[in-house]
């Protein structure tokens, strides 16, 4: 048994980038940023991580409509890893996440939007996200 499941809270970088396949599906490309806070020598540090977000189908078409750069979005999905070999020749590597449910947080609402899963016919459910803990402690060991 083996599970791959991300699971983050973050801010959109840029307003939703939606393109329709030559068969009518909906892709959507996000980028999330999460932040980390912490205490290094008495001074607050905050560390920025760039997430690559992928959504499919109808949670793509509901981002177009609804996801706006700023928004706070709690995110469950999948990592996935890719490589493939530039015009240079150079091997390259991305991991994305595949979005299966996000959640508007803050001033947006308690809006949830979920799909069905891109690679099972299930349709996927999200879990209720817990408020996030100001992160801005230091760490206890």
């Amino acid at each position: 048994m083996s599970v791959n499941k991300v699971i983050l809270v973050g801010n959109v970088g840029a307003d939703p980038d939606v393109k329709y396949l030559e068969n009518g599906v909906a892709v959507c490309r996000l980028s999330l940023a999460t932040n980390e806070t912490y205490t290094r020598k008495e001074e607050k540090v905050t560390q920025t991580e760039w997430h690559r977000l992928v959504l499919w189908r109808k949670l793509a078409e509901t981002a177009e409509k609804h996801v706006k750069k700023g928004d706070l979005l709690y995110v469950e999905g999948r990592l996935r890893s890719n490589s493939w070999e530039d015009k240079e020749g150079i091997k390259r590597y991305t991991t994305e996440i595949f979005v299966d449910s996000f959640k508007f947080i803050g001033s947006r609402g308690d809006k949830e939007v979920q799909t069905s899963n891109v690679v099972e016919k299930s349709q996927t459910q999200s879990s209720e996200a817990n408020a996030a803990e100001d992160a801005t402690d230091d760490l206890p060991f």
